[in-house]
């Protein structure tokens, strides 16, 4: 079996579909060829400014069927690259010969234990490893989570009627994007809706039904989106009230696993900072504990990756493959960073890199040049905490900035949390967390360079609005 396409996207998720859907506008005429192991792909909907390069969107799952008359679509797996003769192999045998070729694979989670499958040791990732849990959580009572990014965080307060443990390799929650003051006033916030009599929201399933055979592993799906958990009834078998806070072990870490006989679950032994060590008894282990690059494929030509088994690629999101390029997760960004931007594998970036290896195949194959988009130049992030919307800005945590910066805050118990990361009298990160409408304010801050020092400590001076005064 044979195709032949002038542009061949392989990847359902958020970079694939981003890629996809670019180069349908830049080149409506043109063949388009999307690859993807699962008959369910992610796209962006929803698209909403939040400032002028910063957007907050939904994602949605449709079936291969619906992705219009300019996509074609097929339903395999890549498995061999001959960049060569300009072609791939996949896993059925079928042959496909393109002009420009976009690796979109995204990334596999990273279990504590390694890639070894386990029953009861669950990695958070996509879809199908959310409805995995949902089943497990049908008769369980007993929860252990790692992790501290955002799924982890997200899971450990949205997991109902289940005894929650919680742990985690840093002094604070949510590590990953927040400092210990924005965990802190998580916490509280938290700890007051557990209080209080919260009435259930109501589940709402916006999934199609994936057929698999029986054969077939469920290891294949894109990136959960944004809001994820909102989607599916994440409750346990222990009963009660509901919600409850979880009990949070800090600096701590996994030292062994017995696993208990007939699918009991787990004996596990956790290992303290100090050295102390302590016993639990949980039904299965969430490990959230990140994602690497998912390149399982071969070529003829080895690609060129980095350190963390991303597939290089300079700012076009060309790899050192002819005409190969790559976007999302599965890459890693080997160009000059700009001052205030860094690579994170966010939905965010993906649909950012997937657009822009989009545009660059398009001009490619015209002869055209096309420049990086704006949106390199700036981090930026939007998402929700328990809860509450968070915008992150910059270099938000003081990335790569060493010791030479200072932080502004300010804090509204239950409200907001403002932070400033200033260098020299210049924002250069900011993390807005609640409605706080300071994120164009801030992004204009950051862009321009304007020195702030004047103003010293009064600009987040609760009296004085710099939305209007900086605008």
């Amino acid at each position: 079996m044979s195709r032949e396409c002038e542009f061949l996207v392989v990847g359902g998720g958020i970079a694939g579909v981003s890629c996809a859907e670019s180069l349908a506008i830049c080149r409506p005429t043109a063949s388009i060829l999307l690859l993807t192991e699962s008959n369910i792909v992610k796209s962006v909907i929803n698209l909403v400014p939040v400032a002028r390069y910063l957007h907050k969107f939904d994602v949605r799952e449709q079936d291969v069927s619906e992705m219009g008359a300019t996509i074609e679509t097929l339903v395999d797996q890549l498995e061999h690259i001959e960049s060569s003769e300009h072609r791939i192999r996949t896993a059925k045998g079928v042959v496909i010969k393109y002009r420009y070729l976009c690796l979109c694979t995204g990334g596999e989670p990273k279990l504590f234990c390694g890639q070894v499958l386990d029953p009861c040791i669950l990695g958070i990732r996509d879809t199908d490893s959310v409805l995995t849990l949902q089943r497990k959580l049908a008769t369980a009572k007993d929860v252990l989570i790692l992790g501290n990014g955002g799924i982890a965080s997200e899971l450990a307060y949205e997991l109902k009627d289940v005894n929650v443990h919680w742990v985690i390799k840093d002094a604070h929650i949510s590590a990953t994007f927040v400092d210990p003051g924005a965990a802190e006033f998580f916490q509280l916030a938290r700890s007051e809706v557990a209080d209080s009599s919260e009435e259930p929201t109501a589940i709402k399933r916006m999934r199609y039904d994936e057929m698999l055979p029986k054969e077939q592993t469920n290891q294949h799906g894109a990136a959960l989106g944004p809001d994820w958990h909102r989607t599916f009834d994440l409750s346990g078998s222990a009963g009660g009230s509901g919600k409850r806070l979880p009990k949070i072990y800090y600096k701590c870490r996994i030292y062994s696993t017995l696993e208990i006989p007939d699918d009991a679950g787990y004996e596990v032994e956790l290992e303290h900072e100090d050295g102390s060590r302590e016993q639990l008894s949980v039904d299965f282990i969430v490990s959230a504990t990140g994602v690497r690059p998912k390149a399982y494929y071969s070529s003829d030509t080895r690609l060129k990756v980095s350190d963390d088994g991303g597939i290089l690629v300079d700012e076009m999101m060309r790899t050192n493959l002819v005409d190969v390029y790559a976007a999302g997760d599965v890459c890693t960004a080997n160009w000059p960073e700009a001052m205030h931007w860094f690579q994170m594998r966010l939905w965010t970036q993906a649909r950012q890199m997937g657009s822009m290896a989009g545009k660059s195949m398009a001009a490619a194959s015209e002869g055209e040049t096309v420049y990086q988009d704006f949106c390199f130049e700036l981090f930026g992030h939007v998402t929700k905490l328990f809860g509450y919307p968070v915008v992150l800005l910059g270099r938000f945590n003081g990335q790569d900035l060493g010791q030479d910066y200072e932080i502004l805050v300010r804090c509204t118990r239950n409200k907001e949390y403002i932070k400033f990361v200033l260098q020299r009298g210049r924002l250069r990160g900011a993390m807005l967390i609640g409605d706080t409408d300071l994120a164009e304010t801030c992004e204009n801050l950051i862009l321009n360079g304007i020195d702030l020092e004047p103003y010293g400590d009064d600009i987040l001076n609760p009296d004085i609005d710099i939305e209007d005064y900086f605008d």
